[in-house]
């Protein structure tokens, strides 16, 4: 993890150790040249006391990483204001400090946005001898995000990415080889399925769409060359789900690298690397962020092997986030929990007052008695929470369902993008998931009617009655 080191608990040290060592060479040097005892004195002095004073005053610039998951709030009680208790923080305190300290130099309570293309290095012996050299490569601010990340999905090491697409093409590239086989869930976000299909296929990889809900789908799906998995849960956007245990457990058996997409459910309602799965992916740009500003990605893993080989391509596509966009998801992130919870609360509302109303034909919501996989979701799902995405289809097919997606009055919105303060109806077929082809979407439930909601932090009320407008408009 993240964090600096301190430098005044070592001036204490060698101040200490400088006086018995100087009256000791005083002594040596009484006995055997005393004619320059004044000399060996200010020598001494200087050497053992005056010079680690100075130096190891100073506060350090030195990262230090790889910490355990809370150790990075947690400094010696004998360091006075500002020491942490030595326990595990929970989730809402790691959101808020995960992987910040006050600045050294000025005490800011925010981390600094380093906004540097490079830094500035004090000699070529001690190149990188601070952690950075170019932004592309590492960033303090990013690095900063990183932590954090790894803090809130119980990881070990994070990379961040420009955007959640660039955190996928970068797992699958360096995880995979030419002539490698992956697994992917049948009902990925439209990107993914888009970059496997269409572009990785041109490189000699091969993919193999299959439904995970079953993990003997998976296991029959199993090559020789398999080197890959690549689940969803909830997938985007039909929210099935997949026992994340089950077929991580499948996974390490085969020896085959298990990455969970859990954007839809973020880290305070799952863990994926609870449940032993090798890798975390993440969209930040959706519940990180929260507030339709930025676009982001990450990996997160317990393995420095894992971590090391998407490093290494992330260093030559030159993908990795920006610092501005690191220090503005550093804010937003302190109030995921605050408004997953919101959104939560208020789609199990949304998702009942759908249920009820005469024009719906389906509604599908993890929170519901009547989704299909229930128990899964109540045992995988943790805080009794179960998202702010849902999905339905009305009487009327597709025509009446584009009606009500271009009807529903606000504070709806028609757009891309999920996990945000503002409240968003999309449509899949043309919007989302639109590179799908039109056999493996309508193979997967996604029709031309179909209405995915992800729900904002609005009053539940005002979102119901909107909705009601254009329902009872059809």
């Amino acid at each position: 993890m993240y964090t600096y080191v301190n430098r005044y608990r070592l001036t204490h040290l060698f101040t200490y150790l400088s006086l018995p060592l100087s009256l000791v060479l005083l002594v040596w040097y009484f006995f055997f040249n005393f004619k320059e005892s004044y000399q060996l004195v200010f020598t001494s002095s200087f050497l053992f006391v005056c010079f680690p004073a100075l130096f190891f005053s100073l506060p350090s610039p030195i990262p230090a990483f790889n910490m355990s998951a809370h150790q990075h709030l947690v400094s010696d009680a004998t360091v006075g204001s500002g020491a942490w208790l030595p326990e595990a923080q929970g989730f809402d305190t790691l959101q808020v400090h995960g992987g910040v300290r006050p600045d050294p130099v000025t005490g800011a309570i925010l981390t600094p946005l380093y906004q540097s293309t490079t830094f500035v290095q004090e000699s070529i012996d001690k190149y990188q001898q601070r952690g950075y050299s170019y932004t592309r490569s590492a960033n303090p601010t990013v690095k900063v995000l990183e932590e954090r990340l790894c803090a809130l999905e119980n990881g070990a090491y994070a990379t961040a990415y420009s955007t959640g697409m660039a955190a996928t093409t970068t797992a699958i590239s360096a995880y995979m080889s030419q002539g490698d086989h992956a697994i992917v869930t049948d009902c990925s976000y439209g990107g993914t399925n888009r970059a496997c299909r269409l572009f990785f296929t041109r490189m000699g990889m091969e993919f193999t769409f299959v439904d995970m809900r079953d993990v003997k789908n998976v296991e029959a799906a199993i090559k020789p060359n398999t080197k890959l998995v690549i689940s969803e849960s909830p997938a985007n956007p039909t929210l099935t789900l997949i026992d994340i245990q089950a077929l991580s457990t499948l996974c390490r058996a085969k020896n085959i690298i298990h990455m969970c997409d859990n954007t839809f459910a973020t880290a305070l309602i799952m863990r994926p690397l609870d449940h032993d799965c090798d890798v975390t992916l993440i969209s930040t740009t959706k519940y990180v962020d929260g507030h339709d500003m930025t676009v982001g990605g990450a990996l997160v893993t317990k393995s420095k092997e894992l971590d090391d080989k998407v490093r290494y391509v992330q260093n030559i596509l030159g993908n990795a986030m920006s610092p501005y966009v690191a220090y503005l998801q550093l804010q937003t992130s302190k109030t995921m929990s605050l408004r997953v919870t919101k959104q939560s609360e208020s789609a199990q509302k949304i998702a009942e007052f759908l249920e009820k109303h005469s024009a719906v034909e389906t509604v599908h919501y993890p929170g519901l008695a009547s989704f299909p996989q229930k128990a899964l979701a109540d045992r995988q799902h943790r805080n009794h929470l179960h998202g702010g995405m849902l999905w339905f289809e009305v009487k009327g097919g597709t025509a009446a369902g584009r009606k009500l997606m271009d009807t529903v009055p606000r504070p709806w919105s028609l757009c891309e993008n999920l996990g945000a303060c503002e409240s968003i109806i999309t449509c899949p077929s043309v919007m989302t998931h639109a590179n799908m082809t039109t056999e493996d979407r309508l193979k997967v439930g996604i029709t031309d009617g179909f209405v995915r909601v992800s729900v904002g932090v609005e009053d539940a009320e005002d979102l119901i009655r909107a909705l009601k407008v254009a329902l009872d408009a059809l």
